[in-house]
């Protein structure tokens, strides 16, 4: 059944938005947005893979909403059916993609921080995610890292480094949640996925992400001409600010 009001579309990042970052979706916070969805259209953009996506959203979420689009919008779905998957190696190369393993793989050896764990660099078929930490590390050594990240700027030094090294190769470094940044072609940030919204469809497109400053991976979005840019600290701040945008949950009751 079509929302109220379709030509009005709400793009929500998943870590920091929907979910504590890296974290489950709650029942509560899944039944807001099917309420939202009543009254406006919905969308689903996060930077990470669809399986990553269905952990933390629940299996079927690609169709669950109109929009869905992870790493980026690289893997597109609309009322789910896949429109299209591009991919960073087809882009790259292969010789480009060693030489940016080989170089992560030497300078992360030389970072000394307390602890480091296993899966530094995550290859997705959009983007590649570095790590310092390692994505197997558990959620008090995730907290712990962010800490001595931004007292350190682990990760934004690693990223001048990589632009410096890399930049024939036109990337974009995107830090986003606590421990990891991705890496990806320029205009593969989430903007990617706004090519899958026709601008005669929808009078206003907005964006809700917790990363959206400069560098952040909702940055790019969050400022584009195109968006209605929100930025929120949480789950339930997405919530609330919904609710006071368009006034569709109050005491689990769509108005």
């Amino acid at each position: 059944m079509a929302p109220a009001n379709p030509r009005i579309i709400a793009l929500f990042d998943v870590d920091g938005t929907l979910t504590i970052p890296r974290g489950e979706v709650t029942p509560s916070m899944m039944d807001f947005m099917k309420s939202l969805s009543e009254k406006i259209t919905v969308g689903i953009v996060g930077g990470s893979d669809l399986p990553k996506q269905e952990e933390q959203l629940g299996a079927g979420i690609a169709s669950l909403f109109p929009y869905n689009f992870s790493q980026n919008g690289l893997v597109a779905y609309k009322d789910g059916e896949l429109q299209e998957v591009q991919t960073i190696a087809k882009f790259l190369g292969e010789d480009n993609i060693k030489r940016i393993v080989n170089w992560t793989m030497k300078y992360l050896a030389d970072i000394d921080i307390p602890v480091k764990r296993g899966t530094f660099i995550e290859f997705r078929s959009g983007m590649m995610n570095i790590s310092p930490i390692g994505r197997n590390c558990s959620r008090e050594e995730r907290n712990d890292y962010e800490k001595i990240d931004l007292e350190k700027d682990i990760r934004k030094n690693m990223v001048a480094a990589m632009s410096k090294e890399f930049a024939e190769l036109n990337l974009t470094y995107s830090i986003g949640g606590q421990i990891s940044f991705d890496v990806f072609p320029k205009g593969w940030d989430k903007t990617y996925c706004l090519q899958y919204l026709p601008e005669g469809d929808f009078d206003e497109v907005h964006f809700f992400g917790d990363k959206t400053f400069e560098g952040g991976n909702d940055y790019e979005i969050f400022s584009s001409e195109r968006t209605i840019g929100h930025t929120v600290t949480s789950p339930e701040d997405t919530k609330e600010q919904c609710t006071k945008l368009w006034r569709c949950y109050d005491d689990g009751e769509v108005n």
